[in-house]
């Protein structure tokens, strides 16, 4: 991952109510949430989400499909691992005593990302 790239993504999650979207489609899994949905569970004028899906998606971490009047959005699993990966390279110069816990949720994020991708989500 690039570095540019990196700095797009926690700039998109350095803003509260976008963590929070993405937290929830996290915690969603392959299944999605509804763009009202979403509005609804945290509190939201769909201005502002709009506004704060389109960041999340920009920058590459969430995804969306149209199914029938809705818009079902889903977290970007890969490009989670990525940033993860990108954050954790060359952790305290491989110390397996810090870097151990930390590649242990990494490898969890690909079992993540592999049980949850949803099947032909399209980018926004």
């Amino acid at each position: 991952m690039e570095s540019s790239s990196a700095v797009q993504m926690l700039s998109a999650l350095g803003h509260e109510a976008r963590l929070a979207i993405f937290r929830l489609l996290v915690k969603a899994g392959a299944e999605g949430v509804a763009a009202g949905d979403i509005a609804r569970t945290l509190n939201v004028l769909p201005n502002s989400l709009s506004a704060n899906l389109n960041v999340l998606s920009h920058a590459g971490l969430i995804t969306s499909r149209r199914e029938g009047r809705s818009i079902i959005y889903f977290a970007e699993y890969g490009a989670m691992a990525g940033m993860l990966e990108f954050l954790l390279r060359d952790c305290c110069n491989g110390a397996p005593e810090v870097c151990a816990p930390l590649s242990a949720i990494l490898d969890g994020t690909d079992n993540c990302a592999s049980a949850c991708a949803p099947s032909a989500v399209s980018p926004q």
